[in-house]
C-alpha cells in the first residue's frame, strides 16, 4: 500500500498528483525488530571494497505509468558500486534466471556504469551535479548500459538523504586520479588469489613469440618481422613493446621520428597483401624539419610500395571519414530513444520512432565504418593493394576499421578465441584509450567517444546477417560491452600497455614488492558460471565448408520488428512499425523526405566497389571465408538484445529469433540425445557425461531479449497510446488495426 502513488513521474507525461497521505513510517509497521533484521539482505563487498555511505527506507521504484510500485530496502554507496538492499528481494527477483553475474548484481550499478542522474524536485527532473541546496525526493539514475533506476527517498531520513546523495554524485561525478580506481585496490587486496593463465583464453601480445607466431599463422613472415626496438617503451610510449614491420625497414629509422611516420603491420591477406597501420609524422611548421619529413616519408613509403611488384594505397581515416565528435554527438541522441523512465514515455516516443532514429545518425555511421571497411578489402582482395591506414596516434578508427577488415577476412577472428586474441592486438596493444574513451576518471568530457561500443556494433550487423559464420553469440557481444564499466579487470581501464605496466610496478626492475596481477576480462569464470557461459557459443556455428549450402536460406530470416529504417516508400504493402503497423500513407506523413540518404546510400558506391560488392553477394556466402555485410539501409538493424533489453514493452514473450533459436536447438539436442542412446550400448559412461553438458533450457516461453530481458514490469498496450495520434486523422481505422496485434501487455 505505501509502495503505491507516493512519488511524482519522472519523466514523459506527468502523473496525477496522489491524494492519499501515509503519517506512518514504513519502518513503524514492523512489530517484531528481530523479525525485521531476519529480512535484511546482506551487502557482500569484493576484497578491497569499502562501505563509503548508506540510507534505509528507500523506495525502489518500478514504473508503471502513472501507478508506481516497488520494495523498500537500503541504498548503499561504496569504492566500487551502488547497490540496493531489498527488504524483500524474492518481490522482483526472477528464480528461473540461468544468466546472473557474479561480481554485478541485478540492483548493483558499478560507478564507471552511470551515466548521469537526476533528482526529482516537486514532480519535475533537474540533473544533479556539484554540492547541493537542496535535495530531492526521488532519485533517478541513468546508467550506461541503458538501465534505469528510480528510488524515492520521502521516507528515509533527510541526514541520510544528504549523506547518499552527495556522496553518490561525488562518487560518481568527481574527477580521480587512476591510482584512486576500484582496479588497484582490487588487485591489491587479491594479491594471493590464485590467478589464472591469461594465455588460456587470448593471445596477449606481450611477448616477441606472441607476434612471430602471428606472423606465421597469416603467413606474413617472408616480407614481415617482429621487433623489440621499443622493449622498455624506450622509443614511443604510445606503441607496445613489441610489434611488427616491413623486413626491410631499419631499426634506426623506427627511433628517428620516435615510432611515428613508419608502417606497423596488423595482418597480412592469402595472397601476400598486408593491412598496415602508421602515427602520424609531428605537424611542423618550419620548412627545413618538413623536408626532412618529406624525404623520410618517401623512403619509408618504398618498403611496402615497390611497383610493378608491390604496390600500397593510403587511407587516411583523419581527414575523409568520420571524426570523433561525431561518433560522440550520433550515441549521444541515439542513447536517449532507450532511456526511458515509464511506460507512458516510451507510447509517446513510439510515434516519433523513425524520426528519431535517423535524426541520431547512428545507424549510418555504422553504415559507413562498414562500408569503409569493405573498400579495403577490395584492395587487399580485387587489386592486390597494401592499404596503410593513416591517423594521428593511430588507435581510434585505425583499431575500429583494422579489426572490421579482420573480422570479415579472417574466419579465425570469428572464433571466440581468436575474436578475443583480435581485440587484445588492436585494441588493447593497439594503445586505444579506454580510459579517456570511456571517461572512465571523468576528467574531461571532450576526450570521451564511444569508438569501441561502435565496433561491437559493427560485429553485430555482421553476426546479425551472417549467424553461421560466427563461433560467439550477440550474447556474448553484449556482455563484453557491459565489462567496459566493470573496474576490476585491467582491459579496458588503461589507455596504453605503457601506462598499464608503469602503474603495476612493472617497468620498476629494482622495486621489492611484487608487480600486481591484474584480471583480464577474457576470464569469462569470474562473471559466469559455466551453465551461463555455454550462451556466449553459437551452436549453429558451422565449421566445414560442406555445410554452408545447407545453412544459406537461414540467415536471411526477417526481422520481427522494424529496427531499421525502410529504403522505399513505394511498396503497396503495409509496412511494420517498430512496435505497430503503419501504412504508406503513416510512413510518409511521418517521414516524408528525411530517409531520402538512406534510400540512396547504395548508389554512393563506386563502380569497381559495386562489382566487387555485388559480386560476393550474387554467390552463396562462405562462412569459413571472406564476408561482407549488406549495407543497403534496412539492412543495418538496431541492437535490439543490448538497448531494448531493459524496457519490458519491447519484449516478445516467445517471439522473436529466440524462438526460432529456442526451436533449433530443442531438434538438435533431440538428435544429441538419439545418438546418445546409439552409442550408450558401447560407451554409456561417455553418455551419462554428455547428458550433464547439454544446454542451459528454462520451461517456460522465452522472452525475445533473452537472457537480459527483465518481465516483472507489467505493461498495458493502450489502443491509442499518445495524443499524437488524435492529430493525424482516421482514428477509427488506426484502432482497428491495433487489434492485429499482440499485446505485450501479457508479458
Amino acid at each position: 500500500m505505501l509502495g503505491k502513488g507516493v512519488v511524482g513521474g519522472g519523466g514523459g507525461t506527468k502523473a496525477p498528483k496522489p491524494s492519499f497521505v501515509s503519517y506512518v513510517r514504513p519502518e513503524e509497521i514492523h512489530t517484531n525488530e528481530k523479525e525485521a533484521t531476519e529480512k535484511e539482505v546482506t551487502l557482500h563487498l569484493l576484497p578491497g571494497e569499502q562501505l563509503l555511505c548508506e540510507a534505509s527506507t528507500v523506495l525502489k521504484c518500478v514504473q508503471e505509468d502513472s501507478c508506481q510500485r516497488g520494495i523498500y530496502g537500503r541504498l548503499v554507496c561504496t569504492d566500487f558500486k551502488i547497490a540496493f538492499l531489498g527488504d524483500d528481494e524474492s518481490a522482483l527477483d526472477n528464480d528461473e534466471t540461468q544468466f546472473k553475474n557474479k561480481v554485478i548484481g541485478e540492483n548493483d550499478i558499478t560507478l564507471h556504469c552511470v551515466d548521469q542522474i537526476y533528482g526529482v524536485f516537486d514532480e519535475k527532473k533537474k540533473t544533479l551535479f556539484g554540492q547541493l541546496k537542496k535535495y530531492p525526493e526521488k532519485l533517478v539514475i541513468h546508467c550506461k548500459d541503458l538501465r534505469v533506476f528510480h528510488f524515492c527517498l520521502r521516507y528515509t531520513k533527510e541526514e541520510e538523504v544528504k549523506r547518499i546523495v552527495s556522496g553518490i554524485i561525488h562518487h560518481t561525478q568527481a574527477p580521480k586520479l587512476l591510482k584512486r580506481l576500484f582496479l588497484f585496490s582490487y588487485a591489491t587486496a587479491a594479491r594471493n588469489s590464485p590467478a589464472t593463465d591469461p594465455k588460456k583464453h587470448a593471445v596477449m601480445f606481450d611477448t616477441l613469440q606472441d607476434w612471430c607466431r602471428e606472423l606465421e599463422r597469416t603467413k606474413g613472415n617472408m616480407k614481415y618481422k617482429a621487433v623489440s626496438v621499443n622493449e622498455g617503451y624506450k622509443v614511443c610510449e604510445r606503441l607496445p613493446a613489441y610489434f611488427v614491420v616491413p623486413a626491410a625497414l631499419l631499426e634506426e629509422d623506427i627511433v628517428f621520428f620516435q615510432g611515428r611516420g613508419i608502417p606497423i603491420w596488423c595482418w597480412s591477406c592469402h595472397n601476400g597483401c598486408a593491412l598496415l597501420k602508421m602515427l602520424a609524422l609531428p605537424k611542423e611548421q618550419d620548412d627545413g624539419v618538413l623536408q626532412i619529413q618529406k624525404n623520410f616519408s618517401d623512403r619509408i613509403y618504398k618498403t611496402v610500395h615497390r611497383p610493378p611488384y608491390e604496390t600500397a594505397k593510403t587511407e587516411d581515416l583523419s581527414s575523409n571519414f568520420l571524426s570523433l565528435q561525431e561518433i560522440q554527438m550520433a550515441y549521444s541522441k541515439f542513447k536517449q530513444l532507450f532511456l526511458i523512465d515509464n511506460s507512458t514515455e516510451f507510447w509517446d516516443t513510439d510515434i516519433k520512432w523513425f524520426s528519431l532514429l535517423e535524426s541520431s545518425s547512428w545507424l549510418d555511421i555504422i553504415r559507413r565504418c562498414l562500408k569503409k571497411a569493405v573498400e579495403i578489402i577490395e584492395c587487399l582482395e580485387a587489386q592486390n593493394m597494401n592499404v596503410l591506414l593513416l591517423e594521428d596516434n593511430a588507435s581510434d578508427l585505425c583499431c575500429l576499421v583494422s579489426s572490421l577488415v579482420q573480422v570479415m577476412m579472417d574466419p579465425h577472428c570469428r572464433t571466440i578465441f581468436g575474436f578475443q586474441s583480435l581485440v587484445q592486438k588492436e585494441w588493447i596493444m593497439g594503445g586505444h584509450c579506454f580510459l579517456d574513451r570511456c571517461n572512465h576518471l571523468r576528467q574531461s568530457d571532450k576526450e570521451e567517444a564511444p569508438v569501441f561500443l561502435l565496433f561491437l556494433d559493427c560485429v553485430w550487423q555482421l553476426v546479425h546477417q551472417h549467424p553461421p559464420a560466427f563461433e560467439f553469440t550477440e550474447t556474448y557481444l553484449t556482455v563484453l560491452s557491459d565489462s567496459l564499466y566493470i573496474p576490476i579487470f585491467s582491459t579496458f581501464f588503461f589507455n596504453s600497455p605503457h601506462q598499464k605496466d608503469t602503474n603495476v610496478g612493472r617497468e620498476s626492475q629494482d622495486s621489492q614488492s611484487k608487480p600486481l596481477n591484474l584480471l583480464t576480462v577474457w576470464d569469462w569464470s569470474v562473471q559466469f558460471e559455466p551453465k551461463a557461459q555455454t550462451l556466449f557459443t553459437n551452436p549453429l556455428y558451422v565449421e566445414k565448408p560442406k555445410l554452408e549450402k545447407v545453412q544459406r536460406k537461414g540467415t536471411h530470416f526477417k526481422h520481427q520488428r522494424q529496427l531499421s529504417l525502410p529504403l522505399t516508400q513505394s511498396k503497396s504493402s503495409p509496412k511494420r512499425g517498430f512496435f505497430r503497423e503503419e501504412t504508406d500513407h503513416l510512413i510518409k506523413n511521418l517521414l516524408g523526405k528525411r530517409i531520402s540518404k538512406l534510400i540512396n546510400s547504395s548508389e554512393e558506391l563506386q563502380d569497381g566497389f559495386r562489382e566487387f560488392y555485388d559480386g560476393w553477394h550474387s554467390r552463396p556466402p562462405s562462412y569459413q571465408g571472406l564476408l561482407l555485410p549488406r549495407l543497403e539501409g534496412p539492412e543495418i538493424k538496431v541492437w535490439a538484445q543490448r538497448y531494448l533489453r531493459w524496457i519490458p514493452e519491447a519484449q516478445i514473450l516467445g517471439g522473436g529469433g529466440v524462438a526460432t533459436m529456442s526451436k533449433l536447438l530443442e531438434m538438435m539436442e533431440e538428435v544429441q540425445r538419439l545418438q546418445e542412446k546409439v552409442e550408450a550400448r558401447h560407451h554409456s559412461q561417455e553418455a551419462l557425461q554428455a547428458e550433464a553438458a547439454s544446454t542451459p533450457r528454462t520451461s517456460g516461453r522465452l522472452s525475445s531479449l533473452f537472457p537480459f530481458a527483465l518481465l516483472q514490469r507489467h505493461s498495458s498496450k493502450p489502443v491509442l497510446p499518445t495524443s499524437g495520434w488524435k492529430a493525424l486523422g482516421d482514428e477509427d481505422d488506426l484502432a482497428k488495426r491495433e487489434d492485429e496485434f499482440v499485446d505485450l501487455g501479457d508479458v
